[in-house]
Formats: C-alpha cells, sequence, structure tokens
C-alpha cells in the first residue's frame, strides 16, 4: 500500500508539472493572469506531492522491504536507523526523488515572493522551474522507478513495477546494504548539500531566462536573484568541502581531493557560480558585463545538470558515481536543448544587453574583476578539456586515455596563484579609473608587511620556490584584507567614539556584502595555506612492523604495539591496531587505525589512525596484517603539515557568506519600467 501510494504520487507530481508548463504557456499566449496564477499554484502543489513521495520511500527504507530493489540495494538489517534514513540519496533512484524534492522545495519558495515588481517575470520563471522538474520525474517514473519490485517469472528474476503476467513476488530475507565507503558523516550531509547547490542555481537561471524573454535590460534580475545564487554557492561550498573530509577520511590515500572526474564535475558549477557573483557587481555598479553575466548562468545550470549526468550515467569511473544507467542519453538531450535555447534567447537580446560604461583603465576594479573571471574561466576550460578527454579518446580510438592529477595541477596551479593575487588587489582598486600611483599607494603598507613572511619561510627551511611564492600570496591577500577592514574599523571608532569591536559589528551591518566578502576571502586565504602545506610538503612511508618495532617520519616515531580483530552487532568484522606515537622523545599517545569489513555489503572500509593540530597531522594507515599480530602489520604513514588550516578556513568562508547572504531591505524605491511586459491584470500573490 505505501509503494502504491507513494508511485501513484509520483506520478501525479509529473502530471501537475505538465499541467504547470500548460498553463503558463496558456497564460502568455492569452495574457491571462487567471492562466498565469493557475500555473503558480501548480507549482506550489509539487512540493507537498513529492513529500508524499519521499516519505513513502523513507517508510519503506526503515520498515526492511527488501521486495523493492531501491530499498534492497541501500540498506541491510544490520545498519542504524540514521543509516537507512541517509540510504534516501545513496542509491540512483532515491537520490533523483530527494535531487526533485529539493528543486520543488526552492522554486515553490521563489514562487511565494511577491510579484507586483515583477510580474511579467512569473510565468517564465515558472516555467523554467517546472520544465527541470518534469525532466527529473520523468527519469524516475521511466528508468529509474524506485517502486520496482522483484518479481519471479519462468524465465528468471525481473525488476518491475507492475506484476508481469503469471509471476510471483519475491522477498529477500536481507538486503545489501548501503555502500561502506557511504557510511561516514560526511557522506550523510556531503550529498544533501551539493545537490542544494545545483538545484539553488536553477532559481537565478530561471530568472535569466525571464529577463531575456521580457526584454528588461535592467539589473532587477541580478537583485532579485542575488541571495539566491549567494545560497547556492554556500551549499555547493559546502558540499565540496564536506567531500573533501569524506575522502580524506575514508579512502585511505592520505588526500582530500584527487581530481576524480566526478569531483571536478561539482566543481566546474562551483567556478562559474564564483565569477558570476564577482561579475554582477559590475553590471549593478557601472551597467557593465550583462552579455557576461547571462553566459556565465546559463553555462552554470548547463554544468549543473552536465555534473548530474556525469555521475548518474555512467559514462565514467568513478568511486563517486552511480552505476551505469539508461538515463545517459535523456541527459544529454535536455542539456542539449536546454543550451541552445538558451543561446538563443541570449543572441536574440543581444543589442539590448549592450553595456551602458566602458573600460577606462586596465587597473580599475572593473578590469581587475573580469581578468578575475577570465582567471576562473581559464581553470574551467582546464577541468572540462580534462573530464571530457577519456571521453572523446575513446570515441575517436577505441580507448580511454585518463588524465590524471599531474596535468590538472600543473594547468591550474598559475591560475590559483593568479586569483590569490587578485583578492588582494582588486578590493583597493577604484572604480572607473586607477593607476599605479594611487594603487601602490593604497597597497604599499600591507606590501611591506607581506615581505616579511620571505626570510620568515627561509628561516623554517622552505627551499621549495614555488612553496615560497604561495605563502608570500597568502599573507599579502591576508595583509590587504585585514588592513582594509581594520582602517575603515579604526575610521569609524574614531569618529563615532564607539569600541573597536561595536564598530567593526556597525560596519558589517552596513555594508554586509563587501565586509561578508572580506570575510570569504579570508577563509580562502586560510584554506589556501592548507593547500600548499600538504601539496608541496606531505610526505610518507610503509613499514611492515612486528610487535614493539618503530618506523620515523617528519620527526615522528610510530611504534606498533598490538592488533585485535572483533566483531560488532551492527555486522562488521574489525581489525584494529594499537600503535603508539612520539616525538621528539616525548609521548604524545596512541592512535587506532583500522579495517571495517561489512558482512552485508562484502567489502572493506579503511579508517586512518589521526592524530590532529593547526601544525600537521600524522595519517596512519592499516595496510595489512597477519593473523597473530606478533607476525607483523604493514602500516602507511603520512605527515600531512597545515592541512587543518583547510578545513578551518571553510568555517571562516561559511561564516562570511552568511554575513554577505543575511537578508536587508531592498534598496530599490520603486520599480523600474519593462521595456516588454507581460498585460496581465489583477493582483499577484
Amino acid at each position: 500500500m505505501v509503494a502504491n501510494i507513494g508511485l501513484g504520487f509520483l506520478v501525479l507530481v509529473f502530471l501537475v508539472s505538465l499541467y504547470g508548463i500548460i498553463a503558463s504557456i496558456v497564460g502568455l499566449r492569452k495574457k491571462s493572469f487567471a492562466w498565469v496564477e493557475s500555473a503558480r499554484l501548480a507549482m506550489l502543489l509539487t512540493f507537498p506531492l513529492i513529500s508524499v513521495v519521499v516519505v513513502s520511500l523513507l517508510i519503506l527504507l526503515l520498515t526492511n522491504r527488501y521486495e523493492y530493489s531501491f530499498v534492497y540495494g541501500v540498506t541491510s538489517r544490520s545498519m542504524p536507523l540514521y543509516l537507512k534514513v541517509t540510504a534516501l540519496w545513496g542509491g540512483q533512484a532515491g537520490s533523483l526523488i530527494f535531487w526533485s524534492w529539493l528543486l520543488a522545495a526552492f522554486t515553490t519558495a521563489v514562487t511565494l515572493r511577491q510579484w507586483d515588481r515583477d510580474r511579467e517575470f512569473l510565468p517564465w520563471v515558472i516555467l523554467t522551474g517546472l520544465v527541470t522538474l518534469a525532466f527529473f520525474l520523468s527519469l524516475s517514473i521511466f528508468f529509474e522507478n524506485p517502486f520496482n519490485r522483484f518479481w519471479g517469472t519462468a524465465t528468471g528474476e525481473v525488476e518491475a513495477v507492475f506484476q508481469p503476467q503469471g509471476a510471483i513476488p519475491l522477498i529477500p530475507q536481507d538486503g545489501r546494504g548501503l555502500n561502506p565507503l557511504l557510511r561516514h558523516p560526511g557522506m550523510i550531509i556531503h550529498p544533501p548539500m551539493l545537490y542544494l547547490g545545483f538545484v539553488s542555481f536553477v532559481v537565478p537561471y530561471a530568472f535569466a531566462i525571464a529577463t531575456l524573454v521580457t526584454g528588461r535590460t535592467d539589473d532587477r534580475w541580478i537583485r532579485i536573484t542575488r541571495r539566491w545564487t549567494l545560497v547556492a554557492w554556500l551549499f555547493l561550498s559546502l558540499g565540496l568541502v564536506l567531500g573533501g573530509r569524506w575522502a580524506y577520511d575514508v579512502l585511505g590515500w592520505g588526500g582530500y581531493w584527487g581530481w576524480d572526474p566526478v569531483e571536478i564535475a561539482a566543481f566546474m558549477p562551483w567556478l562559474t557560480g564564483t565569477a558570476f557573483l564577482h561579475s554582477v557587481m559590475i553590471q549593478e555598479k557601472r551597467g557593465m558585463f550583462k552579455r557576461w553575466n547571462m553566459i556565465l548562468i546559463i553555462v552554470t545550470y548547463a554544468l549543473v545538470i552536465f555534473g548530474t549526468f556525469l555521475t548518474r550515467s555512467g559514462v565514467l569511473s568513478s568511486v563517486h558515481a552511480f552505476a551505469q544507467s539508461a538515463i545517459g542519453p535523456m541527459f544529454f538531450a535536455f542539456i542539449g536543448v536546454t543550451f541552445v535555447i538558451s543561446l538563443s534567447l541570449l543572441l536574440y537580446r543581444w543589442a539590448d544587453l549592450a553595456d551602458e560604461g566602458v573600460l577606462y583603465s586596465l587597473l580599475s576594479r572593473e578590469s581587475l574583476f573580469l581578468l578575475n573571471n577570465l582567471l576562473f574561466i581559464g581553470i574551467l576550460i582546464v577541468c572540462f578539456s580534462g573530464v571530457i578527454f577519456p571521453l572523446v579518446s575513446e570515441l575517436l580510438t577505441g580507448q580511454k586515455v585518463t588524465v590524471g592529477p599531474p596535468f590538472y595541477e600543473r594547468a591550474t596551479g598559475p591560475l590559483f596563484a593568479g586569483l590569490l593575487l587578485l583578492m588582494g588587489i582588486a578590493p583597493l582598486s577604484a572604480w572607473g579609473h586607477s593607476t599605479v600611483k594611487t594603487l601602490g599607494k593604497a597597497l604599499w603598507k600591507p606590501a611591506l608587511v607581506s615581505l616579511l613572511a620571505i626570510p620568515l619561510v627561509l628561516f623554517l627551511g622552505v627551499r621549495n620556490g614555488w612553496a615560497i611564492l604561495g605563502f608570500w600570496l597568502v599573507v599579502f591577500t591576508s595583509s590587504v584584507t585585514l588592513y582594509e577592514y581594520g582602517r575603515a574599523v579604526l575610521a569609524r571608532a574614531k569618529r563615532t567614539g564607539e569600541s573597536l569591536w561595536t564598530s567593526l559589528w556597525r560596519l558589517a551591518q552596513k555594508n554586509r556584502r563587501r565586509y561578508g566578502g572580506y570575510t570569504i576571502h579570508l577563509g580562502i586565504v586560510l584554506m589556501a595555506l592548507g593547500v600548499i602545506g600538504i601539496e608541496m610538503f606531505q610526505s610518507e612511508t610503509q613499514a611492515t612492523l612486528r610487535a614493539g618495532e618503530s618506523v620515523q617520519l617528519a620527526g615522528y616515531t610510530v611504534t606498533f604495539r598490538q592488533l585485535d580483530e572483533f566483531d560488532l552487532p551492527d555486522g562488521r568484522n574489525v581489525a584494529r591496531a594499537t600503535i603508539d606515537v612520539y616525538r621528539g622523545g616525548r609521548y604524545l599517545g596512541e592512535l587506532h587505525p583500522r579495517r571495517d569489513y561489512y558482512w552485508d555489503a562484502n567489502q572493506p572500509m579503511t579508517i586512518p589512525g589521526t592524530r590532529s593540530t593547526m601544525e600537521d597531522d600524522l595519517y596512519v594507515l592499516l595496510v595489512d596484517w597477519q593473523p597473530i599480530s606478533s607476525q607483523g602489520a604493514t602500516f602507511k604513514v603520512f605527515h600531512n603539515p597545515l592541512v587543518n588550516w583547510m578545513w578551518f578556513g571553510s568555517f571562516v568562508l561559511i561564516l562570511g557568506t552568511l554575513i554577505a547572504a543575511w537578508p536587508d531591505r531592498d534598496p530599490e524605491p520603486q520599480r523600474i519600467v519593462a521595456s516588454s511586459a507581460l498585460p496581465v491584470h489583477g493582483r499577484a500573490s
């Protein structure tokens, strides 16, 4: 009964989405507000309807209904309750439903806003959101239905929604269980954050399409979607960071980013989204980059769908990807159609999107922001070419040639360094016109402070030229940011008599976007410090040790004490080593690297033993062992300097984004008249 309800509501929400699409089109053709309002109500109905589908799936997961292939594939009786809940997005079919549920939530939320000033946008926003939602719902209904059952037939076992002729239901006694690699706190939160980031970008894209169709050439659509874009960027950033933490804790290779194709697929819309967040400021301030901003948001939306396609189509081999699926061609067609339509609309409105200003100075803030955007696009081109190269090589030669991390690191390293430099220079440049003299006057004090970093790192023993450059860039950018913020705080405190803390707080309140951006920059600088540490100075060793024997690395001594094997009630066999850690002859404590074997999934998972400080991580893996610990165990030991600044910087980045995105009053006093409005009548909700 529960599955039938879920399936029925899945079909119903798909039909409601189709109705909303048709109602929007009819409302536009007839210029009827009644039809547009009907489409809006259909949009509002999608979220509660698909919520019933999600609840139905959760009930099946929690009640061990293994006759359904999705439940069988992602749960088992030994799994705890919270993992059965998170298994909703642990498989292909469930994750598509979850994606659609989040999309319905966001499109419903944006539909609830007041539309009095922007009524002509409403039908196009609804149409864009519902077309995207209907596409994902169609994948669930026709290709990856989570309510497929196991049936026994004369020719064997089949999966189908409805009972085949003469078949009898098959009910397995237990499921295969969730992939052990996904049974980690990071993977509980990581996919929802990525999905939230992906679906949030649909909102600014929908308003961009509405702008192109209606012909409004002002920046109203950017002002409406600014916070939506920041929220999307925040969630996508969180998803990437949490994915890195999951990889660091679970995959057992001592790092957090392996330039995996699916990792890159999630990173690419972050690149264009970040470029968009910077360039829209130029349009708001100077009336420039209108065409460029449209291109960026169109490409971001296309990359969101493309990244979802890469993860779910099975065309790429990755620990992050789902198995081979028939939905690949559908995704490819949808990407192609939406991209062609978007570009056609852009070309149609190309003349209307002419810039209102020009670049007067190569050192103006507009020029530096443009250079910032070009660096982001350069990184995107490197990433995109690396991802599709194996597919193109296989298509042309029959052999899949994989692009490895060295390619990405060598190609993107200078571009990231350029971005870090611009983060320090651009905030101090002037709008409209800036010279070497004026910019140098603003920069010389923090630049002088940053030069102290060079003798300091040399004194600490750093001899790698790229590392020295990286540390200097970190100190330079953070010095400029803190100097600019500190100067404003001191000026306000002197003028108003407020305390420094009060001045700091009220400055942030007065201009959340500016000072939230400064905080975001500080977070990225701190993350860059972690990247430099592990990329430039990571060291490793591997040794087979008997009880009492030791291995040394980077001043640490690791001594193997014992190894224990035992079974846990949740269906795991655990082999856990106990090792003692010393540094400079001082005992620092014990670590417990282990290997967990999950009987339901017939798969092991390696859990490192880690000693973490802000200075470094000592990261120890249990690679192999003999049944009796006295015969020896093999360990792989990594020394990861400064890596925890990566995680600390991510918290600062989140704080800055929350400051920048915190709601405030719309500064526009009145509506800007559109060049082509939908002449509907009645009161907007």
